[in-house]
């Protein structure tokens, strides 16, 4: 039994596979409660699906980029959970699940979270010969510095997609598939089956080292002194 586990944004989502089965799944808007919503969640999850804790044999977390404060709770449930059964945990770019769901649309897939600072973070992935691939590592960048970049048509995805559509369609015209906003969220269904595809290879994270990617360090405040 697997539990996958995505705190990456305001949109939570857990999953529970077990012999490459999707047996329960839970996507919600948690906003800043990552904190006070995720472990109860996964308690009704499993209670839901008659799953006890001592049947997971692996957890999978989504790792960023994201929110400094949601990727830190879902990391650390998740680090718990693996430390605490002795199961194995696997760390997935945020990124890459995003994208997956459109995989098998024979376009190449762009990915785009909220950055801040009038930045996004993105990535490029393209499914060829029946093997997904990352084409572009994630990075910081801008809308426009990305429509530089893109010369073929390819698919923009992501929640942060109501934002910047529009800016997307003036910059590149039909270069860009806009996907649906229904489709448009992150589903820890599709972070557990790119979680499998590593455990299947025996590559997983160290539960004492693994850490969330924020692609730049948070924002502190120095104090200020008289």
């Amino acid at each position: 039994m697997l539990v996958a586990i995505d705190t990456t944004t305001d949109i939570a989502s857990l999953a529970l596979v077990k012999n490459s089965v999707l047996l329960a799944e839970m996507t919600w808007r948690t906003g800043q409660n990552h904190t006070v919503q995720l472990l109860p969640a996964l308690e009704r999850l499993l209670k839901q699906a008659n799953v006890k804790p001592a049947d997971i044999s692996g957890v999978i977390v989504a790792k960023g980029p994201g929110s400094f404060n949601g990727l830190r709770v879902g990391i650390s449930a998740a680090k718990g959970l693996a430390f605490s059964l002795g199961v194995p945990v696997i760390g997935v770019n945020s990124l890459e699940v995003e994208a997956y769901q459109y995989a098998d649309t024979d376009l190449s897939v762009c990915p785009v979270l909220n950055a801040g600072r009038n930045e996004i973070a993105t990535a490029l992935y393209h499914k060829t010969s029946g093997k997904w691939e990352q084409l572009k590592a994630e990075h910081i960048s801008t809308v426009e510095r990305l429509c530089a970049e893109t010369q073929d048509k390819t698919l923009f995805c992501g929640e942060y997609m109501a934002a910047i559509s529009s800016q997307l369609l003036l910059l590149l015209g039909d270069r860009a598939i806009i996907a649906s906003p229904v489709t448009d969220v992150r589903r820890a269904g599709y972070l557990a089956e790119l979680g499998m595809e590593r455990l299947k290879s025996g590559d997983t994270d160290n539960v004492a080292t693994l850490q969330p990617v924020y692609l730049r360090r948070p924002p502190i405040t120095v104090a200020k002194h008289k």
